[in-house]
């Protein structure tokens, strides 16, 4: 590999991860000591697959809406530009089992939604690309895996 790159998931071998995973990536600790946990949620496997745009667009505003109510100290969760998963970002809450319930409960949150939330044009950039039942297959595919989640690379 070349040199090491300042962003983390640069230096991650992609032809070695095996999808769908949920990855811890790094610890920040503050000058206070609170601590700021950032995960990889991979849904596709890399340079393999990809999530189309509106069902990722739709499964952002679902995710990013519903994980708040499952896991607190939320900060983000953002999708990645290789349309292959989502960074989730949580600040003093080291469980990884915690995340992976949350996650768990979040996507079961997507499989009974009736809509997408703020898809519209008030309250989102792009509100005419969404697909809900994109989302909802993208968030069943990952619950089919649930138990390989912790499972990253492939044997």
């Amino acid at each position: 590999m070349a040199e090491k790159m300042n962003v983390e998931s640069f230096n991650l071998d992609h032809t070695k991860v095996k999808a769908p995973y949920v990855r811890l990536v790094d610890v920040i600790e503050g000058a206070h000591g609170d601590k700021i946990y950032k995960y990889d949620i991979r849904f596709c496997q890399p340079n393999k697959e990809h999530m189309d745009m509106p069902a990722l667009h739709s499964l952002e505003h679902l995710m990013a809406e519903n994980i708040r109510n499952h896991l607190e100290n939320v900060i983000d969760l953002s999708p990645m530009g290789c349309q292959t998963g989502f960074y989730l970002s949580v600040f003093n809450n080291e469980s990884y089992d915690d995340v992976l319930r949350a996650i768990e409960q979040t996507l079961n949150d997507v499989l009974n939604a009736t809509e997408v939330p703020a898809a519209n044009p008030v309250q989102c950039g792009r509100a005419e690309s969404h697909d809900l039942e994109g989302a909802k297959a993208l968030a069943e595919k990952m619950l089919a895996a649930r138990g390989e989640w912790h499972q990253i690379f492939a044997e």
